[in-house]
C-alpha cells in the first residue's frame, strides 16, 4: 500500500531494506515517532502501531482519514485543481471547523504544493506555493478506504519524539526517519520556525539507548554526517545510495549516502 501524502524526505526508496529489518525481528507493535507520509507503515500495515509527529495538521489529516475517508474524499473531490483555487484554499480559515474538511484541505494542498513540502511562516500559516500542476493521482475513495482500514489498529499522537519513543517495550519494533540536522541546517526545510537541530540529535541518540535497554528493536534513517557517526557509532551502521531531487527539479538530482542506524542483527 502507497501512502496518500506526498512528503519531502520519503524513504519509498529505502522500502526494500526497511522490510528486511521488520522481516529479521518479529515485532509485536510498530512505532513511528516522526511518521511524515508513514510510507514504511503503509508498505508492512502492521495490526498495531504507534505513530506520532509534531505536525499537528498532518496527525489530525492522518485521524479524519482513519475515521471518516467519505467525509475527506467527498470535500476533496469539490476543490478544482487551478492555481486560483489553489491560493483561495491555502490563504483560507474556514476550514478548521470541520477535521474533514481540514484534512481535505491539507490533502490538496500536498498534492498541489512545489515538491510536497510542508513548510509555515512565523506565524504557523501554511506558505508553499502553488506547483503548476498536481504530482501524483489525488487519492480516490477506495484508495482512502483502504487507508483507513490500515490505520484502524494504529494510535495516532500529536507528540515530540521522545513521548511517542516512550510508547515503545519489549519486542516492538521502531522506524525513526528525523528531520535532517547537519551542523544544526535543515537538509529539508519543511515544518516551518521549529528547526532540529544538534540538541534534538543527542536527545535521540539516548532514546536509542533507552530503547535498546527496555528491548526494542529500532531502525533509523539518517544523512551522513559527522555528527550522526559521532554520536550512532555504538550500532551497526550500514550505508545506502539514494537519489535525491534538489530543489524539487529532475535535472537537479543527485547521488547522496544514507545512514541506516540500528541494533538488528540480520544477513546483509
Amino acid at each position: 500500500m502507497k501512502p496518500f501524502l506526498r512528503w519531502a524526505g520519503s524513504k519509498r526508496k529505502l522500502l526494500p531494506d526497511l522490510l528486511k529489518y521488520w522481516a529479521a525481528c518479529s515485532a509485536k507493535q510498530y512505532v513511528e515517532p516522526f511518521m511524515g507520509s508513514a510510507s514504511l507503515f503503509f508498505a508492512l500495515q502492521p495490526r498495531a502501531a504507534v505513530l506520532g509527529d509534531t505536525n499537528r495538521e498532518l496527525v489530525e489529516t492522518f485521524e479524519s482519514v482513519r475515521d471518516s475517508p467519505r467525509a475527506v474524499y467527498d470535500f476533496l473531490t469539490s476543490l478544482d485543481h487551478t492555481e486560483e483555487t489553489y491560493y483561495a484554499v491555502r490563504d483560507s480559515r474556514t476550514y478548521s471547523g470541520s477535521p474533514a474538511k481540514a484534512a481535505a484541505r491539507f490533502i490538496f494542498l500536498n498534492r498541489l504544493c512545489f515538491n510536497g513540502i510542508y513548510r509555515t511562516n512565523a506565524s504557523g500559516s501554511f506558505n508553499v506555493p502553488y506547483s503548476g500542476e498536481a504530482t501524483g493521482t489525488f487519492p480516490t475513495l477506495e484508495q482512502l478506504e483502504e487507508i483507513s482500514l490500515a490505520l484502524q489498529g494504529a494510535t495516532i499522537m500529536w507528540s515530540d519524539f521522545e513521548d511517542t519513543i516512550s510508547t515503545a517495550t519489549a519486542g516492538d519494533f521502531v522506524y525513526l526517519d528525523p528531520p535532517y540536522s547537519v551542523a544544526n541546517r535543515r537538509v529539508f526545510k519543511q515544518y516551518g520556525a521549529s528547526v532540529f537541530g544538534l540538541s534534538d540529535l543527542k536527545r535521540l541518540s539516548r532514546s536509542l539507548v533507552q530503547l535498546n535497554n527496555r528491548g526494542a528493536s529500532f531502525v533509523l534513517s539518517y544523512a551522513t554526517c559527522e555528527e550522526a557517526l559521532r554520536l550512532f557509532r555504538r550500532w551497526k551502521i550500514q550505508r545506502r545510495i539514494v537519489t535525491r531531487n534538489v530543489s524539487g527539479f529532475a535535472q537537479h538530482r543527485r547521488r547522496a549516502v544514507e545512514l541506516l542506524v540500528t541494533n538488528i542483527s540480520r544477513d546483509r
